[in-house]
C-alpha cells in the first residue's frame, strides 16, 4: 500500500511538471473556454502571438490549398472559354436575318479576288455585283418602302493625326450608296457602313466582305417588311477604306444624303469571324448604347476596348473616326476580333467564317438598325448628347450600362466604404493604431517589392530570349507564354512573400497576416479606383468590382478566420466571394489577348514582342493574385508550389532557347503565317538642276515582326544582314517608298540588288510653274500621273518653311515622328492627272535649294504588279510565310 501510494504521488508530480509549451497550450484552451473571442476593437497582438501547436492549427495544408486553387482557376478558364463559344444557329423565320443567303453574297464577292482601289475588280466587278443584288432586292421589296441607289465617285483631301500625322488625297474613288425609306420619304437617317475594297493580294472575306454581305441581307430583310420605318436607313458600301478611310470622307463631306444622317453603325474587322465586339461608341451619346442594349440579340462590347483603342496603343483607325471628326455624327463601331493571325492575309477566306457568326452579326445589326429607324430620339439626337456612358457585357449574355456621372458617384461611394473599413482599424488606442499603420505600410512595401522584383526578373528573361533570336515562340503556341512567363511570375511573387513570412513575420500571428495582406490589395485597388475616377477613366468600374466584392467577401469570412483559422471552409467561402472579380478580369484579359497577341506578328521590327508579352502577363498575374497572396501567409508551406512553378518555367525556358517552339505555322486549318512585304524597286535621285544624280534597283524586303529575316535566311541564304538597307539620311523617309509613314516601326529591312523594273504605266512628274507670291513666298505647282497608289514626301531644307499647300485644310501637317510631310494619294478609274501646289518661305537663298520632294509609286494590281525576279524569290519562301509583293518606284527631286 505504501508503494502504491508513493507511485500515485509520483504520477501526480509528473503530471504537474508538464513541459512549458504544453502547459501554455492548456492554459490558452482554458481561457478560450472561459470567455468569448475578443472583439475586433480589442485589436490584434501583432507581435509574438501565434506560437505553439494552436497556431499551427490555423495553417492551410499546402497540397489541399493548391488543389483547390488549381481547380478554381481551371473552372474560371473553362467558363471564359464557354462564354466565347456562345454563337447562334441560322434563323428559320423568313422575316428574320438569313445567314445562308448572306453567305452566298460573301462567297460571290470574295470569288472576284483581291479588290485594291483602282483595280477593275474593285471599281467595276464588285460594284456591278452589288448593283445587281440591290436591283434584285428592290424588285422583291414591299410597297411600304422605296429604294434609291447612287454611285458616288468623290474627289477630296483631308489631314489626320493618325500615325504621327499625314495628309490624304483621293480622286474618283467609288461608293455605292443605297437608301431605304418610307414611301412618303424621311428627313432623318441612320447610316450603316461597310467597305468592299481589300488590301493588296488578299480577298478580304472578314475585312470587310462579310460586313457588306450582312448589309445586303439586312437590306433584303427590311425591304420585304410590310411595316414602314419612321426614318431612312442608308447603306454605304464604300470602296476605299483600306486607302486610309478615304471613301467614308468622300461620303460624309460631299454626298447629298450625308446631311440627313443622325447616327451610324460601322462594321469592321480585326480578325476573322467569331463575335463582333462593340469597341467604340459616341462620342457622348449614351442613348446609342441604350439602343444597342435594347435591340441587339447577342450583345458583346465593353468600354475597356474603347478606351484601349482610342489610347493609340493599337495602331489602327476605322471609318468611325471620319464620321465622328468630319461629320460630327455619333455612332457605334463593331469589329470581328477572333483569329487575327490571318487578318490581312491570303487565308482570310469565306470558308473560315462560320455561318452562325454571320447569323449573330446579322441579328444584332438588323435589330439595332430597325430600332434606330423607328426611334423618336434619332431625329433629335443632338438633344441627347450629354456625357459618356459606362457599358460592359456580362460574359456575352447581356450588357450593363449607366451614365458615367452615375459611375463616378458609385466609385466614390465604394472608395468611401473602403476608407471607412480601413479607418475603423485606426480608431483603436493610439498604440495599436500606430502599430497597425506601421505593419500595413511594411506589408505594402513587401508587396510592391514583390511586384518590382517579379517584373524586373521576368523582363530580364524576356530580353535574353529576344537577344538570342527566340522571340515569338508563343505566337503559334499561346500557352508557352503562360508556362514561360506566367509560372515564373507567380513563383517569384510567392517566393518574395515566403521570404518575408520566414524572416520578418517569423513570430507573427497568422490571423493578423491574413488581415493585413487582405488590406494591402484593398488599399491598392481603392487608390486605383479613386485615381481613375478622378481622371475620368470609365474603365474604373473594374477597380470598383475589386473593392466592393472583396469587402463583401471579408464580411462573410471574417468570423470563420477569427474563430477557426484558415480552414478549407474559409478558403472555399473566400474563393466563392472572389469569383466574380476573378472571372470578369480573366474574361477581359482574354478579349485583350485575342486582339493583342496576333498584333505582335505585325507590330514592326522595333518593338520586342516578348518584352511586351512578358510585361502584360506579369501585370495580369499581379492583378489576379492580389487578394490570393494572403494564402502564402496562411499556408503551412509554399515549398512544393514554388518548386513546381519554377520547374515548369525553367523547362519551358530551356525548350524555348533550344528552338523547340517554332513561332509560325503552315497548318491550313489553323495557320499562323509570318508576314513579309517585298517590293521590286527602282530608285532615281535627281540633283537641283534636274539631272539624274544616282539610281539603283533591287527587291526591298520588310518583315512585319521583330524576327526580321532570321527564320527565312536558312531557306534563302542571301537574305542576311549583309544586305541590310542603308538609310539615305538626306532623303525623306530614308529614300524608300513607304506606303504609310511607319518607317519608325520598321528600321530593319533588306535590299537585295536586282535588275531595274520599268512599269508599262510609268509615273510622270513635272513642275508646271514657279511663282513668286506677294508675301515673300514661292509657289511651286506640280502635275503627277501614275498608278492608283502613290506617296508624296516633302522635307524643307534648313532655313525654309512649308507655309501653305493645296492639300488637306490648306495648312501643311508635319509628321510628328519623322519631321517630314507625308501625303497619301489614290485614285479610281479614269482619274485626271493630279495637280497640287506648295508654298515655301526661305529666310535666305540656299545653293542646295529649298525643299526635297520625293514620289513613291505602288503597283498593286495588273500587269505592272510583279516581275520575273519577284516571282522567282516568292517561290523560295517557305509555306509558313505570307509574302505580299508588288513593284514600286522612288523618284527624288530638289527645288
Amino acid at each position: 500500500m505504501e508503494r502504491s501510494s508513493a507511485a500515485v504521488g509520483a504520477v501526480r508530480r509528473l503530471r504537474t511538471q508538464q513541459p512549458p509549451q504544453q502547459h501554455q497550450s492548456q492554459q490558452l484552451q482554458k481561457l478560450r473556454r472561459r470567455r468569448p473571442p475578443p472583439k475586433e476593437e480589442e485589436g490584434w497582438d501583432w507581435k509574438k502571438v501565434g506560437g505553439g501547436s494552436s497556431a499551427r492549427l490555423l495553417l492551410l495544408p499546402e497540397s489541399r490549398a493548391v488543389l483547390v486553387l488549381l481547380l478554381y482557376l481551371l473552372g474560371l478558364r473553362g467558363l471564359v472559354h464557354v462564354s466565347f463559344q456562345q454563337l447562334v444557329q441560322p434563323a428559320r423565320d423568313p422575316k428574320e436575318f438569313n445567314a445562308p443567303r448572306a453567305r452566298m453574297y460573301l462567297e460571290n464577292i470574295t470569288a472576284i479576288g483581291p479588290r485594291a482601289v483602282g483595280s477593275p475588280e474593285n471599281e467595276i466587278f464588285t460594284v456591278n455585283y452589288l448593283l445587281e443584288q440591290i436591283k434584285a432586292i428592290e424588285l422583291k421589296s414591299s410597297h411600304a418602302h422605296k429604294i434609291s441607289v447612287d454611285i458616288q465617285r468623290p474627289t477630296g483631301t483631308f489631314s489626320i493625326d493618325f500615325l504621327g500625322g499625314f495628309t490624304s488625297y483621293y480622286d474618283n474613288i467609288t461608293n455605292v450608296v443605297v437608301k431605304l425609306e418610307p414611301r412618303s420619304g424621311a428627313e432623318h437617317a441612320v447610316l450603316s457602313n461597310c467597305h468592299f475594297d481589300s488590301v493588296p493580294n488578299t480577298i478580304g472575306a472578314s475585312d470587310d466582305a462579310v460586313s457588306c454581305s450582312v448589309m445586303l441581307e439586312i437590306l433584303h430583310t427590311l425591304s420585304k417588311s410590310s411595316e414602314p420605318l419612321q426614318h431612312a436607313v442608308i447603306f454605304l458600301f464604300n470602296g476605299a477604306e483600306e486607302n486610309l478611310l478615304q471613301a467614308s470622307h468622300g461620303f460624309i463631306t460631299q454626298h447629298r444624303w450625308a446631311k440627313s444622317v443622325r447616327a451610324f453603325i460601322n462594321l469592321e474587322a480585326a480578325g476573322v469571324g467569331g463575335k463582333e465586339l462593340v469597341f467604340q461608341t459616341g462620342p457622348e451619346n449614351p442613348w446609342l448604347v441604350q439602343a444597342y442594349i435594347s435591340a441587339a440579340k447577342h450583345p458583346f462590347g465593353c468600354i475597356v476596348a474603347q478606351e484601349v483603342f482610342q489610347s493609340g496603343v493599337i495602331p489602327a483607325e476605322t471609318d468611325f473616326r471620319i464620321y465622328r471628326d468630319f461629320g460630327n455624327v455619333p455612332g457605334i463601331d463593331l469589329a470581328f476580333i477572333e483569329n487575327g493571325y490571318i487578318y490581312h492575309t491570303k487565308y482570310d477566306t469565306a470558308d473560315r467564317i462560320l455561318t452562325d457568326s454571320i447569323q449573330r452579326a446579322g441579328d444584332n445589326i438588323l435589330g439595332v438598325l430597325k430600332y434606330l429607324a423607328k426611334s423618336d430620339k434619332l431625329a433629335r439626337s443632338h438633344e441627347y448628347q450629354h456625357g459618356n456612358v459606362v457599358f460592359f457585357d456580362v460574359f456575352g449574355v447581356f450588357v450593363l450600362a449607366y451614365p458615367a456621372r452615375v459611375g463616378t458617384i458609385m466609385n466614390y461611394v465604394i472608395t468611401a466604404v473602403a476608407v471607412l473599413y480601413l479607418g475603423r482599424k485606426t480608431l483603436q488606442p493610439s498604440k495599436k493604431a500606430v502599430i497597425y499603420l506601421k505593419e500595413l505600410a511594411i506589408a505594402f512595401g513587401f508587396t510592391v517589392l514583390s511586384w518590382f522584383a517579379t517584373l524586373v526578373g521576368i523582363l530580364i528573361v524576356a530580353t535574353f530570349i529576344s537577344l538570342i533570336g527566340r522571340s515569338l515562340s508563343w505566337y503559334t503556341h499561346f500557352y508557352v507564354s503562360i508556362f514561360l512567363y506566367g509560372t515564373a511570375a507567380l513563383a517569384k511573387l510567392i517566393f518574395v512573400h515566403t521570404l518575408a513570412k520566414t524572416f520578418y513575420y517569423k513570430h507573427a500571428n497568422q490571423q493578423f497576416l491574413g488581415e493585413v495582406f487582405f488590406d494591402v490589395p484593398l488599399v491598392f485597388w481603392s487608390i486605383t479606383l479613386a485615381l481613375l475616377t478622378y481622371l475620368g477613366v470609365s474603365s474604373a468600374f473594374i477597380s470598383a468590382i475589386w473593392v466592393a466584392f472583396p469587402l463583401l467577401t471579408k464580411l462573410f469570412t471574417y468570423k470563420e478566420l477569427k474563430e477557426k483559422g484558415a480552414t478549407m471552409k474559409f478558403i472555399s467561402i473566400y474563393l466563392l466571394g472572389m469569383f466574380i472579380p476573378h472571372l470578369y478580369l480573366l474574361y477581359l484579359n482574354w478579349i485583350i489577348f485575342e486582339m493583342f497577341v496576333p498584333i505582335m506578328g505585325r507590330s514592326g521590327s522595333e518593338i520586342p514582342p516578348d518584352i511586351v508579352m512578358a510585361a502584360f502577363i506579369v501585370l495580369v498575374c499581379i492583378l489576379l493574385s492580389s487578394y490570393l497572396l494572403k494564402f502564402v501567409y496562411l499556408a503551412r508551406s509554399t515549398t512544393m508550389t514554388t518548386i513546381t512553378l519554377t520547374t515548369i518555367s525553367a523547362i519551358t525556358f530551356i525548350l524555348v532557347c533550344g528552338g523547340i517552339f517554332f513561332p509560325y505555322s503552315s497548318d491550313f486549318a489553323n495557320p499562323r503565317p509570318k508576314r513579309v512585304f517585298l517590293q521590286h524597286l527602282s530608285r532615281r535621285f535627281h540633283s537641283l538642276d534636274g539631272h539624274l544624280e544616282k539610281s539603283d534597283s533591287g527587291i526591298w524586303i520588310n518583315g512585319l515582326d521583330y524576327g526580321g529575316m532570321y527564320h527565312v535566311t536558312p531557306h534563302i541564304p542571301e537574305l542576311n544582314d549583309s544586305i541590310r538597307t542603308k538609310c539615305e539620311e538626306e532623303s525623306p523617309l530614308c529614300g524608300l517608298p513607304w506606303i504609310l509613314p511607319v518607317d519608325y516601326l520598321f528600321r530593319k529591312n533588306w535590299y537585295l540588288p536586282a535588275p531595274a523594273v520599268t512599269p508599262k504605266q510609268p509615273v510622270r512628274f513635272q513642275l508646271l510653274s514657279k511663282e513668286q507670291m506677294p508675301w515673300d513666298s514661292t509657289r511651286l505647282t506640280f502635275e503627277v500621273s501614275g498608278p492608283s497608289h502613290m506617296s508624296l514626301y516633302l522635307r524643307p531644307h534648313p532655313g525654309a518653311t512649308l507655309s501653305k499647300w493645296s492639300l488637306g485644310h490648306g495648312t501643311p501637317v508635319v509628321n510628328a515622328i519623322d519631321g517630314d510631310y507625308f501625303v497619301y494619294y489614290s485614285h479610281g478609274l479614269k482619274a485626271l492627272p493630279w495637280h497640287f501646289w506648295i508654298e515655301l518661305k526661305a529666310s535666305e537663298e540656299s545653293p542646295k535649294g529649298m525643299v526635297t520632294l520625293a514620289l513613291g509609286t505602288h503597283y498593286f494590281f495588273g500587269e505592272d504588279q510583279t516581275s520575273p525576279q519577284l516571282h522567282a524569290l516568292l517561290d523560295r519562301f517557305p509555306n509558313w510565310t505570307f509574302p505580299s509583293a508588288w513593284v514600286s518606284t522612288y523618284d527624288q527631286y530638289i527645288f
